[in-house]
């Protein structure tokens, strides 16, 4: 009996990553966060090792479910620090692109991807975190948040804040 190369747990199925034909095992649980967005359980906390497996598939399996944990702080915070090889990183992307029809556009038009180097065109306020995110800021990394076209996710002052595409220009 083989194990789930995600959490480690008896395996019960295999999953394709796709674009490509490779196959990895995984656990029902596993499996159900592959074919719909993960929610933020504690099961989930074994993506803090299944994103540094030798294998890439596993790499991008567990990239892409962080991708539907973005809700989650630790989830974020992981996929911050997450280095994917830029062969991998692509493969991962790939196979999410066809998921999201939703379109970042910053204040001037220009369509923006995630990891992109965005600054601020207005001083923002930031709620709950007591400074205020100057005009002229540059936020390297973005996120764009899934299912609003209108937010994008960044750390200003060392804080992940949610900001509105209207206020960013691309760099």
């Amino acid at each position: 009996m083989s194990t789930c190369a995600i959490c480690g747990a008896a395996a019960t199925d295999t999953v394709a990553v796709a674009p490509r034909d490779d196959e990895v095992a995984v656990c029902a649980t596993c499996l159900g966060g592959t074919s719909d967005k993960p929610t933020d359980a504690p099961h989930w906390q074994c993506l803090h090792d299944a994103i540094w497996s030798p294998e890439p598939a596993v790499q991008v399996l567990a990239w892409r479910l962080l991708q539907g944990l973005t809700e989650a702080p630790w989830a974020r915070d992981l996929l911050d620090i997450a280095y994917l090889e830029p062969e991998v990183l692509a493969w991962a992307e790939a196979g999410m692109a066809e998921e999201s029809d939703v379109v970042h556009r910053d204040s001037n038009g220009a369509i923006l991807a995630a990891g992109d180097t965005v600054v601020l065109i207005k001083d923002l306020p930031v709620k709950g975190a007591g400074f205020t995110a100057k005009r002229g800021t540059s936020v390297r990394g973005i996120s764009l948040v899934a299912d609003n076209a209108e937010h994008i996710e960044g750390r200003v002052e060392s804080q992940r804040i949610v900001i509105l595409t209207k206020f960013v220009k691309k760099s």
